[in-house]
C-alpha cells in the first residue's frame, strides 16, 4: 500500500469506509448496484439492512426493510407482516422483485430474498 493511500484511508470518515465495503462486498456477488435497478422488470439486488420498521397499510401491518448496498437504498415492503426472523439491522441479504416507485420511494413488495451469512 503506498502512502498516498494510507494516509487517504486514515483521514476518511469511518461511513465512507464502511460503505466503501458494503459497495466492494455487493460487486462481488454479482447483482445489480441498487442505484442502477430499472423499474417494472425483475431485478436482483445485495445490501445489508439498514432500518426495519411496521407500517399499517390498508388496514393491515407492512414490514418495511429500507436495505443499502453502499450506492444506494431501496426499501423492501412485506405485506401483512409485522416480522420476520432473520431479518434485522446490520443482516446482509440477496433480494429479487420487481422494483417500483411511490413518490420519491422506491419499493419492491413482498421480495425473495435470501439471508447471507454473517
Amino acid at each position: 500500500m503506498g502512502l498516498r493511500r494510507f494516509v487517504e484511508r486514515i483521514t476518511k470518515p469511518v461511513e465512507e469506509l464502511d460503505r466503501e465495503r458494503l459497495a466492494e462486498f455487493c460487486e462481488g456477488l454479482g447483482v445489480t448496484p441498487i442505484d442502477r435497478l430499472p423499474q417494472r422488470t425483475p431485478v436482483r439486488f445485495a445490501g445489508e439492512v439498514s432500518a426495519v420498521r411496521v407500517v399499517p397499510r390498508a388496514g393491515a401491518p407492512a414490514l418495511e426493510v429500507t436495505v443499502r448496498d453502499g450506492r444506494g437504498a431501496i426499501t423492501l415492503v412485506f405485506l401483512g407482516r409485522e416480522r420476520i426472523g432473520g431479518l434485522t439491522t446490520g443482516r446482509r441479504l440477496v433480494a429479487e422483485g420487481v422494483v417500483t416507485t411511490h413518490g420519491p420511494d422506491r419499493l419492491v413488495y413482498n421480495p425473495w430474498y435470501r439471508l447471507l451469512p454473517r
